[in-house]
């Protein structure tokens, strides 16, 4: 051993000491979590025992004062708030103190949110030990007979489990869950209860596969939704939703607590509005945020569906806030001439180039083999094998070569040579090629000859040249020409610009789809439309689409409709959606790898729960294998014998492609066996249902990893239990592990070994170059293995650099949709301000300060002459002030004169509004205010004309004054919707143009920052100066006789969303399961002229069926 190496193991066991005696000394992380929970346990586990002895009745009175309790502590601040808010809607108080009575309702909400924390934590035992017992009852008790309450009569109309008799409400144990039915049976453990606490104080809470993560939930949900605020329980697909808020429901109503699920109803309906107002609300992440979208496009405040983000608790928190965090959420509608897209036009040139690169790559190869096999491996045979990966990495051939003993290390270090100083020299390798692909980090860049190539097939020389228009800009000032003139080139080389790199866009687009995405495995090709398979879970993600044009690029590779191009109208990512809620907590059998990310972008920290019983699976250390044909054909000797031994294998994989071929081989020998991937996920739950069965073989992709529940059969505990084969390593190391939890479950016995080789993707990629040099020294030869802990380790590492590489591109996600964020919080909260109303006055006057301070801005540039011709032009209003004024004043002087100008123009145009209206408003009120509740009072501003729905009832008593404040805010609307469309539109456009910074070396997020800001000020100038525009010049258009023309209106216009398109983009893993192929279960119906199930002795169409039947 050399004395390098034996310094680098000492200093490997010294630092490993220091470790080890830190945790002596402080202990390690999860013994402070617990130590930390125990107290609050011993409290629950002492209440349990008095609540539990405590009958039924009381039991439900127990939670009524538990909510009296938390309802009296925040009483008082929750009047001061209600007192303030009916200032804030009084039309006779001024701006300023509407302003004052804004800023103290925000305190007060923070200090409510604040204090039920306080009160919620007081009640914690009880409350845990009040569903613990609930629990317990239910499972066994056939039936539990309780005093029957409204809440109890109201259920028992559409609900089987209750029924009323008399006074008495009579629970039943068992009712529908997902289609199915169930009995309850389980309470909770006393891991489940720590697993409860954790949820509580906001944290993530780690759970081993099998130990009941839906009836934690219950603990928090439960405590949280006492104080009325609301709570959502977010899982990662509609089945899901829909299942657990029926599993678990009965215990929450039980108590009185009202219980809904928004994917059940449609979007923008009143029922899932009703849905958002119950106490617990289950629902799929992409549906809260695509509602939370919705809400902001909403043109009435009876289109918003959902209230206050108070209290979230995320089902397989990793998939949705690591994984689907990947890609945002948008609603998108047409754009003109969406259709005109170049991805066919190109499409055959892209072909050409292509096939040309893959029979050169073949030529390298075989060049390669002969240097190299002639002894010249440092000069012409290491640069021809490295040309060959450079040219198509993804090459079968080439990835066989390089897995053969010592041929990875030649490529590897004439790679070394050649990056030396910066890749000064690369060039020199990547010349001859037509492209250069980088694997890893997904880019396809064309070189010279590729860049000549494609330009001579189109006959354009400067086919791929972006002209560089800060340059050629300034050389267009200095030319001298006349102003119209030089108006017409900029316009020229702009739009020359916009063309090329919209073309440039377009080739690199197709480039990726022909070289790094492929068919079966990143997305599959059903009734002629381009599918995407989730990369984390093997199943076909619907309705998603690749973004910036790619998704286009393989439709036109696949030879399929091209579809048309949209515009984004509203966008978020679930990162900052998630962000939004006062307190947020989630749950999943592995978050612990994504500890970091989780406390670096949510400050959620992760706690691992400890097992009911000990985990007994035995986990062996990965097998190494050469190529993968050797590694295939050792998976299925592995099958055949566990075959034999009668245990239940499950052999994952990680896209179709792979478990088809595993399919053929086991046919070929005779070995019965089910497939479930993307192509087949429709019998998951029949195929699941028989997964552990004695000698059953099931052939998964991924998704066996996440919501499946592998239950043994007769005999297999005896067998040794399940075993678990993973035919590859997958990139995230959480996906290997919810592999593994398949077996070994509430102490069940069962097995995991992965299966791996050198030719992997993992391997290839990242984790080859210390392994090869392992192989190589050990001279490993065909169908030889290697095991050990060592290897299984380096292999961890390998997985981690994928992980830090894919978390770096989420952070760049992110740092890039926080721009967005901070512009989407100023224009939504005016939105929200304009729908409402409260706050109307309060932003009209920061707007007209801000416009103010712009107009004064300019006196730098302009004299008094084209100032007054300006303010003409931009709010039709001379300044009340000299020259002599506008010369010697300051900025802040002549901005607070221009605001007080406009302020007092607004005011009389107001007043004269509200005259003319008003006879016309008293007449309608007094003689058909029992018709009409809103009336429609035309108003212009000589160029636009709006109808503005105007409340009846508060116009006649306010006297005209809600005509002013609902023209106020129906301008602010439409002035705010029209630009910020726009304003999204010219994002999407920067986001893609500032990728071309990477050839200037500039960083794109830095010009992004920079640019967007300049994009944001311009349209709130630009909205401030349109809503103030309209405001000075509004009037009510007056017929020849002038008579007012004041039509009813029976009901506002509701918000059509009929022309838009919800979307996910690009690969993100929905780890949800496909929708149950169970039986559909009709609820419980009643005629319209039987009893009344509440047991009111009327009719049903006279009581609970009224105006529903």
């Amino acid at each position: 051993m050399s004395v390098g190496s034996l310094k680098r193991i000492l200093k490997v066991n010294i630092m490993g000491s220091f470790v080890n005696g830190l945790k002596k000394l402080f202990g390690s992380k999860e013994e402070r979590d617990m130590k930390a929970v125990a107290p609050i346990l011993d409290k629950v586990l002492k209440e349990y025992d008095r609540v539990d002895k405590l009958s039924d009745d009381d039991l439900r009175a127990e939670s009524q004062k538990i909510k009296k309790v938390i309802l009296d502590r925040i009483a008082p601040d929750e009047r001061k708030k209600k007192e303030l808010r009916g200032k804030l809607e009084d039309v006779n108080i001024s701006a300023d103190d509407k302003e004052k009575c804004a800023t103290e309702v925000d305190k007060l909400a923070k200090q409510i949110d604040e204090e039920i924390e306080t009160v919620l934590n007081e009640v914690l035992p009880v409350a845990f030990a009040i569903m613990k017992s609930t629990a317990r009852r239910f499972k066994e008790n056939e039936t539990i007979k309780v005093k029957a309450t409204d809440f109890d009569r109201d259920l028992s109309t559409h609900a089987d489990f209750v029924t009323i008799d008399g006074e008495y409400a009579i629970w039943k144990n068992h009712w529908m869950a997902g289609g199915n039915e169930i009995t309850w049976d389980m309470v909770h453990y006393d891991v489940q209860l720590i697993g409860g606490i954790v949820l509580h104080q906001g944290k993530i809470a780690e759970m081993a596969t099998g130990e009941g993560k839906t009836l934690v939930a219950t603990l928090p949900v439960f405590l949280n939704a006492l104080a009325g605020k609301g709570v959502h329980m977010v899982t990662v697909n509609d089945y899901l939703a829909k299942r657990d808020s029926e599993w678990m429901g009965p215990l929450y109503e039980f108590h009185g607590l009202s219980v809904d699920c928004i994917d059940k109803h449609e979007p923008n309906s009143e029922a899932r509005k009703q849905a958002y107002k119950a106490d617990v609300t289950f629902g799929t992440n992409n549906e809260f945020g695509f509602d939370y979208l919705r809400d902001n496009m909403a043109i009435n405040t009876e289109d918003l569906v959902q209230r206050k983000h108070h209290y979230a608790i995320v089902d397989e928190v990793d998939s949705v806030l690591i994984d689907d965090a990947r890609t945002p959420l948008i609603i998108s509608g047409p754009v003109p001439k969406g259709e005109d897209q170049q991805f066919a036009e190109y499409k055959p040139y892209i072909e050409k180039i292509y096939n040309l690169q893959r029979s050169e790559v073949t030529k390298y190869l075989q060049e390669a083999k002969r240097l190299i096999g002639a002894g010249n491996k440092d000069n012409e045979g290491g640069m021809a094998l490295l040309r060959a990966h450079k040219a198509l990495p993804r090459y079968n051939p080439l990835i066989k070569y390089l897995s053969e003993p010592g041929i990875k290390q030649i490529m590897m270090q004439t790679e070394n040579f050649y990056m030396q100083d910066n890749n000064k020299q690369m060039h020199i390798v990547t010349d001859p090629l037509y492209m250069v692909i980088d694997e890893k980090d997904k880019t396809v860049e064309l070189t010279d000859k590729g860049n000549d190539y494609i330009a001579g097939l189109v006959s354009d020389p400067k086919f791929f040249i972006l002209p560089d228009v800060g340059t050629e800009i300034s050389e267009i000032e200095k030319s001298g020409a006349a102003p119209e003139e030089k108006q017409t080139k900029k316009d020229e080389l702009i739009a020359d610009y916009a063309v090329k790199s919209e073309r440039v866009h377009t080739v690199t687009q197709l480039l990726k789809a022909y070289t790094l995405f492929e068919k079966d495995v990143e997305y599959i090709n059903v009734d002629n439309k381009i599918k995407i398979v989730d990369e984390q879970t093997g199943r076909v993600l619907e309705g998603r689409r690749y973004s910036d044009g790619l998704h286009q690029a393989i439709e036109a590779k696949e030879n399929v409709k091209v579809e048309a191009a949209t515009q984004t109208f509203a966008t978020i990512t679930l990162q900052n959606y998630f962000r939004m809620y006062h307190k947020l907590a989630g749950m999943t059998g592995t978050a612990s790898t994504e500890a970091g990310e989780f406390w670096s972008i949510y400050k959620l920290d992760v706690v691992t729960i400890p097992t009911n019983k000990p985990v007994i699976r035995i986990d062996s250390n990965d097998l190494i294998y050469r190529t993968k044909k050797e590694k295939y054909n050792a998976v299925i000797d592995r099958i055949v014998e566990l075959r034999k031994q009668g245990r239940p294998s499950l052999v994952g994989t990680t896209s179709v492609e792979i478990s088809e071929l595993l399919s053929r081989m086991l046919k070929l020998r005779g070995i019965q066996h089910n497939v479930l991937n993307a192509k087949q996920h429709a019998r998951e739950a029949e195929i699941v249902a028989h997964a552990g069965e004695a000698g059953t073989v099931t052939i998964a992709t991924n998704m066996a990893g996440r919501g499946t529940d592998i239950k043994l059969g007769p005999g297999v505990r005896e067998a040794g239990g399940l075993a678990i084969i993973g035919t590859e390593r997958h990139d995230s190391r959480r996906v290997d592990r919810q592999l593994r939890g398949r077996a070994g479950r509430q102490g069940d016995p069962g097995s995991s070994e992965f299966f791996v080789s050198l030719e992997d993707d993992l391997m290839r990629l990242f984790g080859a170059e210390r392994l090869a040099k392992i192989v190589d020294g050990l001279g490993m030869k065909e169908g030889e293995v290697l095991q050990h802990s060592m290897l299984s380790s380096s292999i961890e590492r390998a997985q981690r650099k994928v992980e830090e590489n894919n978390f770096g591109i989420r952070k760049r996600l992110l740092e890039y949709d926080d721009v967005m964020n901070s512009q989407r919080e100023v224009i939504y909260t005016r939105r929200k301000n304009a729908l409402y109303g409260e706050r109307i006055e309060i932003d009209v006057k920061n707007m007209i300060a801000d416009y103010a301070d712009v107009l004064a801005g300019k006196r730098d540039s302009m004299d008094y002459e084209d100032f007054k011709l300006d303010m003409m032009r931009e709010v039709s209003m001379v300044p009340d002030f000299d020259e002599q004024y506008y010369q010697n004043a300051s900025h802040e002087e002549i901005g607070d004169k221009i605001a007080t100008s406009i302020t007092e123009i607004i005011k009389r145009r107001g007043e004269v509004i509200g005259a003319q209206a008003q006879p016309i408003v008293e007449q309608v009120y007094k003689t058909q205010s029992a018709t009409y509740q809103n009336i429609a009072i035309p108003i212009s501003d000589g160029q636009k004309m709006l109808q503005l729905i105007v409340n009846l009832k508060k116009a006649y008593e306010n006297k005209g004054k809600e005509i002013e404040i609902s023209l106020e805010k129906c301008v602010t609307l439409i002035m705010i919707d029209e630009y910020w469309k726009e304003h999204l539109r010219e994002m999407d456009d920067l986001k893609q143009s500032v990728q071309n910074a990477t050839y200037e070396q500039k960083d794109p997020l830095l010009i992004y920052k920079f640019e967007s800001y300049n994009l944001f000020q311009g349209i709130i100038e630009k909205i401030s100066r349109d809503v103030i525009a309209f405001l000075v010049r509004s009037q009510i258009p007056l017929r020849q006789n002038s008579e007012l023309n004041v039509r009813e209106e029976a009901s506002k216009k509701r918000t059509d969303l009929s022309q838009m398109k919800m979307s996910h983009d690009d690969v993100s893993a929905n780890t949800g399961e496909p929708k149950s192929n169970a039986p559909v279960h009709v609820e419980k119906k009643v005629g319209r002229n039987d009893p009344c199930p509440c047991g009111s002795g009327k009719k049903y169409k006279n009581c609970h069926g009224k105006g529903l039947v």
